[in-house]
Protein backbone atom coordinates (compact mmCIF):
# COMPACT_ATOMS: atom_id res chain seq x y z
CA UNK A 1 0.00 0.00 0.00
CA UNK A 2 1.29 3.31 -0.99
CA UNK A 3 1.35 6.85 1.31
CA UNK A 4 -0.89 9.59 0.56
CA UNK A 5 0.82 13.41 1.37
CA UNK A 6 -1.27 16.51 2.09
CA UNK A 7 0.29 20.00 1.60
CA UNK A 8 -1.68 22.60 3.81
CA UNK A 9 -2.85 20.16 5.67
CA UNK A 10 -4.24 22.52 7.86
CA UNK A 11 -6.20 24.54 5.88
CA UNK A 12 -10.03 24.00 5.33
CA UNK A 13 -9.64 21.59 2.86
CA UNK A 14 -6.63 20.36 3.42
CA UNK A 15 -7.98 18.86 7.05
CA UNK A 16 -10.97 17.76 4.99
CA UNK A 17 -8.63 15.77 2.48
CA UNK A 18 -6.75 14.51 4.90
CA UNK A 19 -9.19 12.88 7.25
CA UNK A 20 -11.30 11.66 4.25
CA UNK A 21 -8.03 9.76 3.10
CA UNK A 22 -7.47 8.31 6.40
CA UNK A 23 -11.02 6.87 6.42
CA UNK A 24 -11.08 5.83 3.07
CA UNK A 25 -8.39 3.28 4.02
CA UNK A 26 -6.85 3.26 0.47
CA UNK A 27 -3.64 4.84 1.43
CA UNK A 28 -1.24 4.16 4.53
CA UNK A 29 0.49 6.42 6.26
CA UNK A 30 -1.48 9.52 5.47
CA UNK A 31 1.45 12.30 5.80
CA UNK A 32 -0.44 15.73 6.74
CA UNK A 33 1.92 18.32 5.95
CA UNK A 34 1.81 21.94 7.03
CA UNK A 35 3.47 25.02 8.67
CA UNK A 36 1.50 23.92 11.96
CA UNK A 37 2.52 20.28 12.98
CA UNK A 38 -1.05 19.38 13.68
CA UNK A 39 -1.48 16.13 16.15
CA UNK A 40 -3.26 13.55 13.96
CA UNK A 41 -4.65 9.90 14.92
CA UNK A 42 -3.43 7.06 12.87
CA UNK A 43 -2.79 6.28 10.10
CA UNK A 44 -2.12 10.08 9.83
CA UNK A 45 1.85 10.98 10.60
CA UNK A 46 2.08 14.76 10.80
CA UNK A 47 5.19 16.65 9.57
CA UNK A 48 6.28 20.41 9.36
CA UNK A 49 6.59 21.99 5.68
CA UNK A 50 6.76 25.77 4.50
CA UNK A 51 6.02 26.39 0.91
CA UNK A 52 8.32 28.97 1.18
CA UNK A 53 11.85 27.11 2.13
CA UNK A 54 12.98 24.62 -0.37
CA UNK A 55 14.99 22.97 2.46
CA UNK A 56 11.24 22.01 4.83
CA UNK A 57 10.04 20.96 1.99
CA UNK A 58 13.20 18.46 1.22
CA UNK A 59 13.25 17.27 4.53
CA UNK A 60 9.90 16.40 4.45
CA UNK A 61 9.64 14.42 1.12
CA UNK A 62 12.95 12.72 2.66
CA UNK A 63 10.95 11.91 5.93
CA UNK A 64 7.41 10.90 4.03
CA UNK A 65 10.20 8.60 1.47
CA UNK A 66 11.14 6.75 4.13
CA UNK A 67 7.86 4.96 4.90
CA UNK A 68 7.85 3.91 1.36
CA UNK A 69 6.51 4.57 -2.29
CA UNK A 70 3.67 8.03 -2.80
CA UNK A 71 0.44 7.09 -4.57
CA UNK A 72 -1.10 10.42 -4.52
CA UNK A 73 0.56 13.86 -3.72
CA UNK A 74 -1.92 16.66 -2.84
CA UNK A 75 -1.28 20.19 -3.02
CA UNK A 76 -4.33 21.87 -0.77
CA UNK A 77 -2.49 25.31 0.00
CA UNK A 78 -3.15 28.79 -1.24
CA UNK A 79 -3.76 32.41 -0.67
CA UNK A 80 -5.83 35.00 -1.42
CA UNK A 81 -5.62 37.27 1.01
CA UNK A 82 -3.67 38.23 4.84
CA UNK A 83 -1.91 40.96 6.18
CA UNK A 84 -1.16 43.40 3.53
CA UNK A 85 -2.28 40.96 0.46
CA UNK A 86 -6.07 41.50 -1.06
CA UNK A 87 -7.57 41.06 -4.43
CA UNK A 88 -6.40 43.64 -6.51
CA UNK A 89 -9.91 45.36 -8.39
CA UNK A 90 -7.77 47.40 -10.49
CA UNK A 91 -3.83 47.64 -11.94
CA UNK A 92 -3.26 50.71 -9.94
CA UNK A 93 -3.78 48.32 -6.69
CA UNK A 94 -0.66 46.52 -7.67
CA UNK A 95 1.35 45.91 -4.72
CA UNK A 96 5.04 43.53 -6.23
CA UNK A 97 5.64 42.35 -2.22
CA UNK A 98 1.97 40.98 -1.98
CA UNK A 99 2.30 39.55 -5.49
CA UNK A 100 5.63 37.91 -4.72
CA UNK A 101 4.61 36.10 -1.91
CA UNK A 102 1.09 35.27 -3.79
CA UNK A 103 3.58 33.64 -6.41
CA UNK A 104 5.26 32.12 -3.90
CA UNK A 105 2.84 30.36 -2.19
CA UNK A 106 0.60 29.30 -4.77
CA UNK A 107 3.08 28.60 -7.71
CA UNK A 108 6.43 27.74 -6.60
CA UNK A 109 5.70 25.84 -3.84
CA UNK A 110 3.87 23.24 -5.68
CA UNK A 111 6.33 23.29 -7.68
CA UNK A 112 9.13 22.82 -5.17
CA UNK A 113 6.95 19.81 -3.66
CA UNK A 114 6.83 18.47 -7.30
CA UNK A 115 10.38 18.55 -7.38
CA UNK A 116 10.97 16.83 -4.17
CA UNK A 117 7.97 14.40 -4.64
CA UNK A 118 8.29 13.43 -8.13
CA UNK A 119 11.32 11.08 -7.15
CA UNK A 120 9.29 9.39 -4.04
CA UNK A 121 6.08 8.48 -6.94
CA UNK A 122 6.43 5.02 -8.99
CA UNK A 123 7.57 5.28 -12.31
CA UNK A 124 4.81 2.48 -13.92
CA UNK A 125 1.97 2.48 -11.70
CA UNK A 126 -0.89 4.30 -11.33
CA UNK A 127 -0.03 7.43 -8.72
CA UNK A 128 -1.79 11.35 -9.15
CA UNK A 129 0.26 14.46 -7.91
CA UNK A 130 -2.66 17.01 -7.68
CA UNK A 131 -2.40 20.75 -7.10
CA UNK A 132 -5.63 23.27 -5.82
CA UNK A 133 -5.82 25.58 -8.96
CA UNK A 134 -8.84 27.59 -8.98
CA UNK A 135 -11.60 28.55 -12.28
CA UNK A 136 -10.18 32.62 -11.96
CA UNK A 137 -6.93 31.38 -13.32
CA UNK A 138 -8.08 30.18 -16.65
CA UNK A 139 -7.06 32.62 -19.06
CA UNK A 140 -10.03 31.54 -21.42
CA UNK A 141 -12.67 32.16 -18.67
CA UNK A 142 -11.43 35.56 -17.41
CA UNK A 143 -14.40 37.97 -18.15
CA UNK A 144 -14.56 40.03 -15.14
CA UNK A 145 -10.97 40.93 -14.62
CA UNK A 146 -9.13 41.92 -11.55
CA UNK A 147 -7.83 39.18 -9.20
CA UNK A 148 -4.02 39.93 -10.68
CA UNK A 149 -1.51 38.44 -8.68
CA UNK A 150 -4.41 35.55 -7.77
CA UNK A 151 -5.33 34.71 -11.11
CA UNK A 152 -1.70 35.01 -12.81
CA UNK A 153 -0.20 32.78 -10.13
CA UNK A 154 -2.79 30.27 -10.73
CA UNK A 155 -2.23 30.40 -14.30
CA UNK A 156 1.33 29.92 -13.44
CA UNK A 157 0.47 27.13 -11.45
CA UNK A 158 -1.97 25.46 -14.36
CA UNK A 159 1.61 25.90 -16.34
CA UNK A 160 3.52 24.39 -14.32
CA UNK A 161 1.08 21.46 -13.93
CA UNK A 162 1.11 21.08 -17.56
CA UNK A 163 4.85 21.09 -17.81
CA UNK A 164 5.47 18.49 -15.22
CA UNK A 165 2.73 16.49 -17.23
CA UNK A 166 4.74 16.42 -20.31
CA UNK A 167 7.92 15.39 -18.55
CA UNK A 168 6.43 12.68 -16.07
CA UNK A 169 4.69 11.16 -19.23
CA UNK A 170 8.65 9.92 -20.11
CA UNK A 171 9.83 9.61 -16.56
CA UNK A 172 6.78 8.02 -14.86
CA UNK A 173 4.09 7.00 -17.56
CA UNK A 174 1.88 6.18 -14.53
CA UNK A 175 1.56 9.40 -12.91
CA UNK A 176 -1.22 11.40 -13.25
CA UNK A 177 -0.72 15.34 -13.12
CA UNK A 178 -4.20 17.63 -12.60
CA UNK A 179 -5.21 20.53 -11.02
CA UNK A 180 -8.32 21.15 -9.01
CA UNK A 181 -10.71 23.58 -8.69
CA UNK A 182 -12.53 22.93 -5.63
CA UNK A 183 -15.68 25.68 -6.00
CA UNK A 184 -16.59 27.79 -3.32
CA UNK A 185 -15.80 26.48 -0.04
CA UNK A 186 -17.00 27.58 3.37
CA UNK A 187 -12.84 27.88 4.26
CA UNK A 188 -10.98 30.83 5.64
CA UNK A 189 -9.66 31.64 2.31
CA UNK A 190 -13.06 32.66 0.78
CA UNK A 191 -15.04 34.07 3.86
CA UNK A 192 -14.93 37.49 2.54
CA UNK A 193 -15.62 36.43 -1.21
CA UNK A 194 -18.20 34.13 -1.61
CA UNK A 195 -22.11 34.21 -1.30
CA UNK A 196 -23.91 34.26 1.88
CA UNK A 197 -24.93 31.19 3.49
CA UNK A 198 -27.21 28.64 1.82
CA UNK A 199 -26.40 30.39 -1.67
CA UNK A 200 -25.95 27.37 -3.74
CA UNK A 201 -22.55 25.95 -4.69
CA UNK A 202 -21.24 26.97 -1.75
CA UNK A 203 -19.55 23.72 -0.45
CA UNK A 204 -18.37 22.47 3.32
CA UNK A 205 -14.79 21.33 3.20
CA UNK A 206 -16.20 17.98 4.02
CA UNK A 207 -17.96 17.85 1.05
CA UNK A 208 -15.36 19.66 -1.41
CA UNK A 209 -12.87 17.09 -0.33
CA UNK A 210 -15.48 14.14 -1.34
CA UNK A 211 -15.81 15.61 -4.80
CA UNK A 212 -12.17 15.91 -4.96
CA UNK A 213 -11.64 12.86 -4.27
CA UNK A 214 -13.86 11.54 -6.19
CA UNK A 215 -12.29 13.21 -9.41
CA UNK A 216 -8.92 12.02 -8.44
CA UNK A 217 -10.22 8.33 -8.41
CA UNK A 218 -11.97 8.16 -11.79
CA UNK A 219 -8.51 9.67 -13.41
CA UNK A 220 -7.18 8.37 -16.41
CA UNK A 221 -3.69 8.71 -18.00
CA UNK A 222 -5.32 10.99 -20.51
CA UNK A 223 -6.44 13.55 -17.93
CA UNK A 224 -2.76 14.23 -17.34
CA UNK A 225 -2.34 17.75 -17.60
CA UNK A 226 -5.23 19.22 -17.18
CA UNK A 227 -7.61 21.25 -14.86
CA UNK A 228 -10.63 19.89 -13.54
CA UNK A 229 -13.48 21.32 -11.43
CA UNK A 230 -15.06 19.35 -8.52
CA UNK A 231 -17.55 17.87 -10.44
CA UNK A 232 -15.29 16.27 -13.17
CA UNK A 233 -15.75 18.82 -16.02
CA UNK A 234 -12.13 20.62 -17.22
CA UNK A 235 -11.51 23.84 -17.33
CA UNK A 236 -10.00 25.60 -20.24
CA UNK A 237 -6.07 26.59 -20.07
Amino acid sequence: MSSAVVVGASGGIGRALVAALAAGGMNEPVFALSRAQLSQPEPVRSLSVDLTDEASIAAAAQAVGAAGPVGLVLVASGLLHGPDIAPEKAIRALDPAAMTRVFAVNAIGPALVAKHFLPLMPRAERSVFAALSARVGSIGDNRLGGWYAYRASKAALNQILRTLAVESARSHPGLIVVGLHPGTVRTALSHPFRPQPGAPGVFTPDASAAHLLRVVSGLQSRDSGQIFAWDGQPIPP
